[in-house]
């Protein structure tokens, strides 16, 4: 199936402005289907001169009159005429007749969706007609803001510029406020007086202004002056942003929509939610994080003073063997320095392991210790990896690059060491060459008792799950130089095996 944005495209909405205005629309529609109680559909006339439905929503707050997938169909003929007239005059047409060919009668409404002074495409509006309810006054008002919301669309004034989050949006049923042109309630859902009187209104919403009530009830002056001023906005005909407001014992989502239908009564739509246990767990989240990014500084803090103290004891060292011991030791503990200094900026529990060895690989400095004519380059990219499988791999790969520049150039020959990462499916594939003297005959990486490869093993094998292989080419190159390969196979883009 091809993305919505494609599906209007092929059909008339074809500037960007009409494809996104439409897209707008279909990202906001569930509020006008649960207020209508009815099936929504989106439809755009194709150059053959039939209809094609492009996207589909129902309702919450009714049974639906449509339970077969539309998008993708197409109608034309006598089907398409309420279409053809809608769009070509830019008026909503009701269809006079029930359509009794589905499992439950429907009535259609066609509305014309309109941007910029032009029709865009049409939304068909199906209600189920087999539904019996008294006519209660949550649904009249339920209905009276549907309508008002329809002619709205067809005037190309809703839905708003901004895109909402269809995620945290209020629903309907959550709760719901209509207010008059002054900005005072006509109409409070009893789930709206619950949210209300949980964060501290004691009395009846019907006739109050909401905005200097919703002011007065916030526990904090500023959260409650932008409340307030976000519903006289919507009251006034502009789209605010939804907002928090919170009391003194609970939270509520505030989203305010003006209600400015064409030859319509002003007014707007409050929608509510109790946000209370939501907001919580958002703080709850947020501390951890940063009790999380805390002790990453802390930890790196700490391991560069063993760095530095090492490094203080290496230079005290007389024995050479001593000395380069100490010192590999600072390299490595400085490498996971380096990660944890990644993670306490982050947000995330997922390393970027290119930046790491983008300041791994100067520590190595240049690898002057042991080979002053080796240079590295990096090719690939290894992308993000989880905290546990970075690490260790970091870890590997500069132990790999030492060991490399220790035993490949002997005497200080000129060569280079080439570090390649590669995706082969979901594998991570990293490759260490160089062109120097190859490994010795006889060579068995398995049975080295060296200690960088036993290290290299022991990470590869048993923290990363994958596989460790060395090779020379089977036939020198012309400068008599067969160089080695060093291939670590890490399955799963490189996740630490549970």
């Amino acid at each position: 199936m091809t993305s919505l944005s494609e599906r209007l495209t092929r059909g008339s909405a074809s500037s960007p402005s009409q494809v996104e205005h439409a897209r707008r629309l279909v990202a906001d529609w569930q509020l006008l289907a649960d207020l209508a109680f009815a099936d929504l559909t989106l439809w755009v006339p194709l150059p053959s001169g039939s209809w094609w439905c492009v996207a589909q929503v129902r309702p919450l707050t009714a049974p639906t009159s449509r339970p077969e997938d539309l998008v993708g169909a197409e109608v034309d003929g006598v089907v398409a005429e309420p279409f053809v007239v809608a769009h070509r005059e830019g008026r909503p047409v009701t269809e006079g007749e029930p359509d009794w060919s589905g499992p439950a009668p429907r009535r259609r409404e066609v509305i014309p969706v309109g941007h910029d002074g032009v029709v865009v495409a049409v939304l068909a509006k199906d209600t189920n007609l087999a539904v019996t309810r008294s006519p209660s006054t949550l649904e009249l008002t339920y209905l009276d803001i549907a309508a008002d919301l329809c002619l709205m669309v067809s005037a190309g004034t809703f839905p708003p510029q901004k895109p909402q989050d269809a995620e945290m949006s209020p629903r309907v049923g959550d709760g719901l406020v209509r207010l008059d042109g002054s900005g005072r309630v006509t109409y409070a859902s009893p789930n709206a007086l619950s949210a209300y009187r949980r964060i501290g209104v004691d009395r009846d919403l019907a006739g109050a202004e909401l905005a200097p009530l919703t002011r007065s009830a916030a526990a904090d002056r500023v959260a409650g002056e932008a409340a307030a001023a976000g519903i006289a906005a919507a009251v006034a005909g502009r789209f605010p942003d939804p907002m928090d407001v919170e009391g003194h014992s609970a939270t509520m989502f505030v989203r305010a929509l003006p209600l400015h239908a064409p030859g319509g009564e002003a007014g707007a739509l409050v929608l509510v939610r109790d946000v209370t246990d939501v907001r919580r767990r958002d703080r709850a989240l947020l501390t951890k994080d940063a009790t999380i990014r805390e002790i990453h500084h802390r930890v790196k803090n700490n391991l560069q003073t063993v760095a530095a103290l090492l490094r203080l004891q290496a230079r005290r060292m007389t024995e050479p063997a001593a000395r380069a011991a100490l010192e590999e030791s600072v390299r490595r503990v400085s490498s996971i320095a380096v990660v944890h200094e990644t993670l306490a900026g982050s947000r995330e529990d997922v390393v970027d392991v290119d930046d790491v060895l983008d300041q791994v690989l100067p520590m190595l400095g240049d690898l002057a210790s042991v080979g002053p004519a080796a240079r590295t380059r990096r090719t690939g990219t290894f992308g993000e990896l989880p905290a546990a499988a970075a690490t260790p791999l970091v870890l590997a790969v500069t132990e790999l690059l030492h060991n490399a520049a220790e035993h490949a150039f002997p005497d200080g020959e000129p060569g280079t060491i080439e570090l390649v990462a590669e995706r082969t499916g979901d594998d991570l594939v990293v490759r260490v060459r160089d062109n120097g003297q190859g490994l010795p005959e006889g060579f068995d990486a398995a049975g080295s008792d060296g200690l960088g490869l036993q290290i290299v093993r022991t990470l590869v094998t048993s923290e990363l799950g994958g596989s460790l292989s060395m090779t020379s080419p089977p036939s020198p190159a012309p400068d008599g130089q067969s160089g080695t390969e060093v291939v670590l196979v890490l399955p799963g883009a490189g996740l630490p095996r549970r």
